[in-house]
């Protein structure tokens, strides 16, 4: 079944009008960028169901969300979706928080497991012994969605500089990784296409195939493709 990504350098291209009905909505912080209050209420009547780790769901309450449809678990907590999908949320090396205080909520990864696939989303954070602990657990992966960007040396603990995505994609036992959190916000001094040309250069040779689709482009998870290096 195709899964559309979106990739963007800075448009607006896609607006929440654009989505379908959204079975599950998976937010994996609180991070403004990550968890977009207008977004979000524009979203509202095309969701199902929330999944988020803990306290991210007090949020959707004071949104007068449905109660029953938000699923809000700790770290390594299966959830069973449906017959055919279950959600893992996983741990993730990062931190929390809108206003002030820090770390009112936790952070997550989740995997997706469906009888023909696995599938993982890193989230935001830094690298980390977790990565081969889930690599291990789940035994690969079909596809990864991977944070690329937004990096800054000094703060790598919290996000991942692309050699760092790229040995994490490895660690995790990744077939097929699209690189996430860039060419959208400039909330770090790189330059807008930087995370996608050094994780390119980062990527050769290793086990993985990095798919680097554009904004609105399809990616189809039972046929094989080729993504044009837009961004160069």
């Amino acid at each position: 079944m195709p899964h559309r990504f979106f990739s963007s350098e800075g448009s607006n291209v896609c607006t929440p009008a654009d989505f379908p009905e959204l079975d599950v909505l998976a937010i994996t912080h609180d991070h403004w960028d990550h968890l977009d209050y207008a977004t979000v209420i524009a979203l509202k009547p095309k969701v199902k169901k929330i999944l988020c780790p803990l306290g991210v769901g007090e949020y959707f309450e004071q949104w007068n969300f449905p109660i029953e449809n938000i699923i809000e678990e700790d770290w390594d907590t299966s959830i069973e979706l449906s017959e055919n999908l279950t959600a893992h949320i996983l741990p993730s090396q990062h931190f929390s928080g809108r206003f002030l205080k820090q770390n009112p909520t936790e952070w997550c990864s989740f995997a997706f497991v469906t009888p023909e696939r696995k599938i993982f989303c890193s989230g935001d954070g830094g690298y980390g012994e977790h990565f081969k602990d889930i690599g291990k657990k789940f035994g690969g992966f079909d596809f990864a969605f991977m944070e690329n960007g937004q990096y800054n040396k000094a703060w790598h603990a919290i996000h991942m500089l692309p050699n760092e995505t790229a040995a994490a994609s490895d660690d995790i036992r990744a077939k097929k990784v699209v690189p996430i959190h860039s060419g959208k916000f400039a909330l770090a001094r790189h330059k807008w296409n930087e995370p996608y040309v050094d994780l390119t250069a980062e990527s050769a040779g290793k086990n993985y195939r990095l798919l680097t689709p554009r904004i609105g482009e399809l990616i189809d998870f039972t046929n094989e493709q080729n993504f044009s290096a837009w961004f160069t």
